[in-house]
């Protein structure tokens, strides 16, 4: 075994010997082997004018799989947009038969993980410095609309060895597994990343977007405190990964200022993170403070982690039910079970394709995991149950001795002003609806008030509103309006068939901005909980109508669309237009026979199109290919200009900011067969 070994390792060392010096296209040559990844191996280069670069080049057995080769090739496209000094800079590409090459600055110091390796946890001041600086070019780069999805110390390099480097030595690098995201996280189609850095909602939902880096850069500065990840420790990648959405980060001993900035980067809820920005300004507020202070010693990974209150029960979406139960299982049913292979231990990226999975009910759900072990029988609620029996023997006991003559409180007086406001979440169109409810006594009714927001493109035309009695089984309340033109949904026109539906008309937001209406509606709540569930009742109506996927037609596009497809021919001749459709897809699925926009344009804008982005000015396309394109100075024709067996084109509508269409080949007219 051990000479099968050494044999490997020469011959590694042998093709390493003959590719030195060997020409990489007509403008380099190769140097030495200095990084190698799960897709390409990083070599110096020697230019023709003596500068010394660094050449990202894919494996030669992953150069005939489209897909890698076009994770590889975007590298280039995307980096070439961010020219800031806090990221590697890109300078060329190389493709010379088989071989694809990325030719960038090269970076002489090493890498932070180089750093955590040889010198273990960093002073707090010195790796607040450093995660700051990498907060700034992750700012820079979600301004203009890329994240990075793979922030680990490895990729993250330094211009001058650690003992002399300055304030400004920080390079983030290796931008090839990013995606160029909106406003609007996304939902992936495959689960990239590495599983000790991921984000849980990468882990448990597939999404990805910029406040999953700033999850990634909170567990690199956590380990450059601590000197190792925080959710390391006994078990597979699998339970790694696992941890991300299951566990609290362990408490490490540095001031508790720090701390809670930290513990804020790693929070369980996106919304929560702060933006790269804040990060960055939050770490440089602190670092004066920190100055001085030593390096802590390097600390080991706990046996066991504390559960979040309300954990995941599932990794959802990025593994299969059949896998997600047997690992599971195996610890308490002492079997040894092959978790799935996330990477080597957990610090090696992957890209991982998603299983396509039938989303049941939740009801279904919750009846399959009572036919586990019974509830009761569990540690945790033994536990919960002494705890209870303890509660109520302290609160007769209080009761008796401390209190015997106190009243009892009261419900709300049935006279009483009541208030109630709920948020829906944002839609993919970029609408938000707020809902506040005042109940009046002396008017008999509530005052309810709609908000309806737009993101970042200007909303329009009509709207659902779903206002309910206050129990099931009421009447339908006579609502009077205030504010726009409101009538009576009629599912005969709109194909929504909702009790107690109005349609709102000519609501008209600009982008950013909000458009209120209100209502009186003749209802008496009892108290807050009956006002509460009125408030909500409505809401979840509202949605349940407007997401219903059996509804066909295109009635309320700003609250039912949920996507945009692009559609183009299989092949398209050059030099001509190109052909694209833009079909919307709403709960039911696409929707072929009524297009949101087809290029090139001929006629006036779909009513569609016009309600979820204001019309033409909210599209635009962009060359997915490389320079095979052509896009004119509206953004909205595309000509076909070089041949190429495989192209996409990418697209912006209103709020959906991240659309590709399948691949089509560009031919010319004498191999077109016409």
């Amino acid at each position: 075994m051990a000479s099968g070994i050494r044999s490997i390792a020469l011959e590694s060392t042998d093709m390493q010997l003959a590719q030195t010096g060997q020409a990489l296209g007509a403008s380099y040559r190769f140097g030495e082997r200095v990084g190698s990844g799960a897709v390409g191996e990083v070599w110096t280069v020697t230019s023709t004018d003596g500068r010394t670069l660094a050449a990202k080049v894919l494996r030669p057995e992953h150069a005939d799989d489209p897909s890698l080769v076009e994770r590889f090739v975007r590298e280039r496209s995307v980096l070439l947009g961010l020219q800031d000094s806090g990221i590697v800079t890109v300078r060329d590409m190389v493709v010379e038969g088989e071989r694809l090459a990325i030719v960038m600055d090269y970076i002489a110091g090493g890498s932070l993980r180089d750093v955590v390796k040889d010198s273990g946890p960093l002073p707090p001041g010195d790796a607040v410095k450093v995660a700051a600086e990498i907060f700034d070019a992750l700012a820079f780069a979600h301004s203009r609309g890329v994240t990075h999805r793979d922030i680990k110390p490895d990729n993250v390099l330094l211009a001058r060895p650690w003992a002399e480097t300055e304030s400004g030595d920080v390079r983030v690098s290796d931008f090839g597994i990013s995606d160029v995201v909106g406003e609007k996280i996304r939902q992936t189609t495959g689960l990239i990343g590495t599983p000790q850095y991921m984000p849980p909602e990468l882990i448990s939902q597939g999404r990805s977007g910029p406040a999953g880096d700033i999850y990634s850069t909170g567990v690199l500065l956590y380990e450059l405190l601590a000197g190792r990840t925080p959710f390391a420790g006994p078990g597979t990648d699998f339970s790694v990964a696992y941890r991300h959405v299951s566990s609290r980060p362990p408490r490490i001993p540095v001031d508790d200022a720090l701390w809670d900035v930290l513990e804020r980067m790693l929070s369980k809820d996106p919304n929560q993170r702060p933006t790269a920005g804040e990060a960055a300004s939050n770490l440089r507020r602190l670092a004066p403070g920190l100055a001085g202070k030593p390096a802590l010693s390097r600390g080991t990974a706990p046996e066991e982690f504390d559960d979040v209150e309300r954990p995941a029960t599932v990794v959802r979406g990025a593994f299969t039910d059949d896998e997600l139960t047997a690992f599971a299982a195996a610890p308490s049913a002492g079997v040894d079970v092959v978790a799935p292979d996330l990477g080597q231990a957990g610090s090696a990226t992957i890209a991982r394709p998603m299983p396509r999975r039938e989303v049941r009910p939740q009801a279904e759900e919750r009846s399959e995991e009572k036919d586990a072990t019974p509830f009761w029988r569990t540690r945790k609620a033994l536990l919960l149950g002494a705890g209870a029996v303890f509660l109520i023997v302290a609160m007769v006991v209080g009761f008796i001795l401390l209190s015997p003559t106190s009243p009892q409180v009261a419900p709300t007086p049935p006279g009483q002003q009541l208030s109630a406001q709920l948020q829906d979440p944002a839609l993919p169109t970029g609408l938000t609806i707020s809902r506040s409810a005042t109940y009046e006594p002396s008017s008999g009714q509530v005052r309810l008030t709609v908000s309806y927001s737009a993101q970042k493109a200007p909303l329009s035309g009509e709207f659902l509103e779903v206002i309910p009695g206050l129990a099931d089984g009421e009447t339908c309340p006579a609502v009077t309006w205030d504010g726009g033109t409101v009538s009576r949904n009629q599912a005969s026109i709109s194909g929504l068939d909702v009790e107690c539906g109005w349609k709102v008309s000519g609501v008209e937001i600009p982008a950013g901005g909000s458009v209120q209406l209100t209502a009186k509606v003749p209802v008496q709540p009892a108290d807050q909980k009956a006002m509460d569930a009125w408030i909500r009742s409505g809401s979840a109506a509202t949605t349940a109508a407007t997401q219903n996927p059996a509804v066909k037609g295109t009635a309320f596009p700003v609250q039912r669309l949920k996507g945009v497809e692009v559609r183009t021919p299989a092949r398209v001749v050059t030099p001509s237009p190109l052909k694209i459709t833009l079909v919307p897809v709403w709960a039911g699925g696409a929707d072929e026979l009524n297009p949101l926009y087809v290029s090139p344009a001929a006629g006036k804008a779909s009513q569609m199109l016009a309600a979820v982005t204001g019309g033409e000015q909210g599209v635009r396309f962009a060359d997915g290919c490389g320079g095979a394109l052509a896009v004119d100075s509206s953004g909205l024709t595309v000509t076909a200009l070089q041949i190429t067996p495989q192209c996409t084109v990418r697209a912006s509508v209103g709020n959906f900011t991240e659309l590709k269409s399948a691949p089509f080949g560009i031919t010319s007219r004498e191999n077109s067969g016409e």
